[in-house]
């Protein structure tokens, strides 16, 4: 791949997740058909539960939103990532790790609490345009729940 197309094709997925962080935070959760599939398959897992899976941007919309109503304050902090263009050998494929952290303040108790977790999303070009097509979450830490650090995932695909 050259220099030119590898650095637009980083620029791009890496705005996506920008895109992401920016839709959570400010709960805009419609906007997600601007950078998520229809069809792409959710998993959550918080690791002291089963794990959640949802088959399709809807009903993952439908989750999360349910989920941050209970927060004042909500932000979604990008920590750190790790783009893989050309996954598998394919140009119009990619995937990537995000570290995030959530800031986040309780309605009800107005306490202030901070999640972990990490991201494994994969990506593909359709019609020159770079979409996420599966994404993959585990926390890593909830210290205010009394949770303070779980093993990095096993199961985690790069």
């Amino acid at each position: 791949m050259d220099a030119a197309r590898e650095t637009i094709d980083y620029v791009a997925v890496s705005r996506l997740h920008s895109a992401y962080a920016d839709i959570a935070t400010r709960r805009a959760w419609n906007e997600l058909d601007e950078i998520f599939v229809p069809e792409i398959p959710v998993t959550v897992d918080l690791r002291d539960r089963d794990a959640y899976v949802f088959e399709g941007r809807d009903a993952f919309c439908d989750f999360v939103s349910a989920a941050v109503d209970r927060f004042e304050f909500f932000e979604f902090v990008i920590l750190n990532s790790r783009v893989y263009l050309a996954h598998g050998g394919d140009p119009d494929a990619a995937v990537a790790r995000m570290y995030m952290s959530e800031l986040r303040q309780d309605h009800a108790e107005r306490r202030w609490t901070a999640v972990y977790g990490v991201y494994h999303d994969q990506f593909r070009r359709i019609d020159g345009r770079w979409w996420y097509v599966q994404r993959d979450y585990s926390s890593l830490a909830r210290p205010a729940h009394d949770v303070d650090s779980f093993p990095f995932p096993s199961s985690a695909p790069f």
